[in-house]
C-alpha cells in the first residue's frame, strides 16, 4: 500500500472548456467585445466592425403584427407611445407582461428590441405616420435635444457653445433646413460649403456637460435611430440625417453604451444618407464635431470621415482642398487615438482621387504630412511620376502642402526637385481657378529660391517652374502673378482685421451688456440688502419695545398692591379687611 507523507506531490489536471461564441444581436451595455477573423490575423476591435443588427420582441412574428395592424389608429399609437417607446426609453411597464411577470429591468438588448418593433411599425404604417402623427420623433428630439432643434443652428453641440470659433455653428447651419423636414420647428436656409467651418480632454460626467435626460433614454433614442435607419428605407433619410449632430455629440458621453449606441447610430446615418447630400449635410457637421474638447468626439468624426470616402468617393475628392487642412490639425492632436485615426481618415480622403498619376505615391504624400522629416521620401516619389492626367483642385490639394514644405528646406538639391515636380504638374492644370488657392502657397517659394540659392541651375529651374505656375495661374509675366497674389493676400489679411474688428466690436457690446446686466443686479441685490436691513432695524426696534413694555409692566407690578388678578398681595382678598397692612379704608 502506498503512504502518504508531508513530502508527496500531487498533479492536478485543469480542464478548459472553450467558450461559446456571442450570440448576434445587442451586446450588453459597457461591453467591447473584439471579433477576431479567419487563420491568424490580429482581433479586431468591435468599434471598427458593422454592428449586428436589432432583433424586434414583439412584433417579429407575421400573427402578432397582423393582429398590431388590425387595431384602431387610436390603440396603436397608444401601444407605440406607452409601450415601444417607453421600452425603448429604459421605463418597463410594470404588468405589461401579465400578472406573473409584474416588472423587468431594462437593459441594452431590452431597449434594442423595443427600438427594433417601432421600426418594424414604421416600415408597415410609413415613416409619415409612426414619426410624424403618432409623435416619435418629436420624442427622439426631446430626448437627444432638450433645448430643442435650433440649438443646430446656434453651434451650441459639441461642447463648443454659442460664438465660439472661426465661424461658430458652422456645420450646424447647414442641416438647418434639412432639419425642418424631421422637426417641422426650423425655417433656416442652407448656406454654401465655403463658409464652413475648418479650423482646429479628458472625458467629463454627463451631468458637467449638461446632460439632464436620463442615460438609458439617450441610449434607447440611438438605438431607434439605428434601427431606423437598418430598414433600408429611402424615406427614412430626411428623418435620421438631420439628428448625425445630435448622434456624434454622444460619442462623447460618460456612458460606454451610450458612446456604443451613438457610434453606431452615426455609422447608420452616414450609410442610408444620399451621396448627393455629403457634401452639404454630412461633411460639416463633421468639420463641427471636430472642435469639440471631447477626443471621442474627434476621433469618431474621423472614423466617419473615413466612411464617407468610401460611402461616396467623387464628392469627397471634390472637397479634398477642405478636407485634407482640416484633417491636418488633427494629426497633431494630442491624444494618440486621434492622431491614428487622422491619419486613417487622410490616407482615405486622399485615395478617393481619381489621378492615376499620383495614385502609387499617395501613401508616401501622406507620411510626410504626418511626419515632416520624411517629407522629401515623398518628393522622390512624385520625381518618379509622369503626369499625363489632368491634374485637377483635389490632386493639388494633396501634392501642393509637400512641395511648400521641401522648397522651405536648407538643402538646395530637394528644392530642385520640388521645383521640377512643380513645373510639370503646372502644365497639366485644367483650370486657372483649380490652382488659384494655391498660388500664394508656393510663388512666394519658388521666387525665394530664384533670387537667393547660389546654384545657376537650381536657380533656372526653379524660374521655369515659376512660369510654368504663373502660365497656370493665368497671368502674361511673373510680377503680375507676384502682384495679384500680394493683392488677394492683402485683401484677405483686411477681410481678416475686418472679422477681428468685427468680433471684438460684439466682444465689447457683449462686455458692455454684461457690466450694465451686472451693475443692475448689485443695484437690486443693493437695495434688497437694505430694505432687508430696514426690516431686520424695525423688527429689533419692535422687539425692544415689547421688551421694555414687559419691563415697565413688572415694575409697576412690584409697586402695586394688587397682583395682576386684582387681588391684595399681603391678605389675597380683592377688598381688604381692616386688619390687613394695605387696608385704605
Amino acid at each position: 500500500m502506498a503512504s502518504i507523507s508531508a513530502a508527496t506531490t500531487h498533479k492536478v489536471v485543469k480542464k478548459t472548456t472553450a467558450k461559446a461564441p456571442p450570440k448576434s444581436g445587442i451586446l450588453k451595455s459597457g461591453t467591447s467585445a473584439k471579433l477576431k477573423s479567419n487563420g491568424s490575423a490580429p482581433a479586431l476591435q468591435r468599434r471598427g466592425s458593422v454592428a449586428p443588427k436589432l432583433k424586434a420582441a414583439e412584433l417579429n412574428h407575421p400573427d402578432t403584427l397582423t393582429k398590431f395592424l388590425a387595431l384602431p389608429e387610436v390603440d396603436q399609437k397608444d401601444r407605440i407611445i406607452n409601450e415601444f417607446l417607453a421600452h425603448c426609453f429604459g421605463e418597463r411597464a410594470t404588468f405589461h407582461e401579465g400578472i406573473a411577470k409584474p416588472h423587468t429591468a431594462s437593459t441594452t438588448q431590452s431597449r434594442g428590441a423595443a427600438a427594433a418593433d417601432i421600426a418594424i411599425a414604421v416600415k408597415s404604417l410609413g415613416p409619415v405616420v409612426v414619426l410624424k402623427r403618432y409623435g416619435v420623433l418629436n420624442e427622439i428630439e426631446k430626448t437627444l435635444l432638450p433645448d430643442g432643434i435650433d440649438d443646430l443652428a446656434k453651434g451650441a453641440v459639441f461642447g463648443n457653445g454659442t460664438g465660439k470659433g472661426n465661424n461658430p455653428g458652422g456645420g450646424m447651419r447647414k442641416i438647418a433646413s434639412t432639419a425642418s423636414l424631421a422637426s417641422m420647428d426650423s425655417t433656416n436656409d442652407l448656406q454654401s460649403l465655403s463658409n464652413m467651418s475648418i479650423a482646429g480632454s479628458s472625458i467629463v460626467s454627463d451631468s458637467k456637460r449638461g446632460k439632464s435626460v436620463p442615460q438609458n433614454a439617450r441610449e434607447g433614442a440611438l438605438l431607434l435611430i439605428r434601427a431606423l435607419c437598418e430598414l433600408g428605407m429611402k424615406s427614412i433619410e430626411p428623418f435620421v440625417v438631420p439628428l448625425l449632430a445630435a448622434a456624434m455629440e454622444e460619442c462623447g458621453s460618460s456612458s460606454s453604451a451610450v458612446r456604443e449606441a451613438a457610434e453606431d447610430g452615426a455609422v447608420a446615418i452616414i450609410s442610408v444618407t444620399n451621396p448627393l447630400a455629403v457634401s452639404f449635410l454630412v461633411i460639416p457637421v463633421l468639420f463641427e464635431a471636430l472642435q469639440s474638447p471631447e477626443w471621442r468626439v474627434k476621433a469618431c468624426a474621423l472614423e466617419r470621415l473615413c466612411q464617407v470616402a468610401a460611402h461616396a468617393p467623387s464628392r469627397t475628392s471634390k472637397l479634398l482642398p477642405q478636407i485634407i487642412p482640416t484633417v491636418t490639425s488633427q494629426i497633431w492632436d494630442t491624444k494618440p487615438q486621434v492622431t491614428k485615426a487622422a491619419i486613417a481618415a487622410m490616407r482615405a480622403v486622399c485615395e478617393t482621387n481619381d489621378n492615376p498619376d499620383i495614385r502609387p505615391a499617395i501613401p508616401a504624400v501622406v507620411n510626410a504630412i504626418a511626419k515632416p522629416a520624411d517629407t522629401y521620401k515623398a518628393v522622390e516619389e512624385l520625381m518618379a511620376t509622369t503626369f499625363v492626367a489632368t491634374v485637377d483642385a483635389s490632386t493639388l490639394s494633396i501634392l501642393c502642402p509637400i512641395l511648400s514644405r521641401c522648397l522651405k528646406e536648407k538643402n538646395a538639391v530637394r528644392k530642385r526637385s520640388s521645383c521640377v515636380v512643380i513645373e510639370n504638374m503646372s502644365r497639366l492644370v485644367d483650370s486657372p481657378n483649380a490652382v488659384a488657392p494655391f498660388g500664394p502657397l508656393l510663388v512666394p517659394e519658388l521666387k525665394k529660391v530664384v533670387e537667393n540659392v547660389q546654384f545657376e541651375d537650381i536657380r533656372d529651374v526653379a524660374l521655369s517652374a515659376l512660369q510654368a505656375l504663373t502660365k497656370a495661374l493665368g497671368h502674361s509675366d511673373i510680377e503680375a502673378a507676384v502682384a495679384a497674389i500680394m493683392r488677394e493676400e492683402a485683401e484677405k489679411a483686411e477681410r481678416e482685421q475686418k472679422r477681428i474688428e468685427s468680433n471684438l466690436e460684439e466682444e465689447k457690446i457683449r462686455e458692455e451688456q454684461d457690466r450694465l446686466r451686472e451693475e443692475e443686479e448689485r443695484r437690486q441685490f443693493k437695495e434688497a440688502m437694505e430694505a432687508q436691513r430696514l426690516l431686520d432695524k424695525l423688527a429689533l426696534e419692535e422687539e425692544e419695545a415689547k421688551k421694555q413694555k414687559e419691563m415697565l409692566k413688572k415694575e409697576a407690578q412690584k409697586v402695586s398692591t394688587k397682583s395682576a388678578a386684582g387681588k391684595c398681595q399681603g391678605c389675597g382678598l380683592k377688598k381688604c379687611k381692616k386688619t390687613c397692612l394695605f387696608y385704605s379704608g
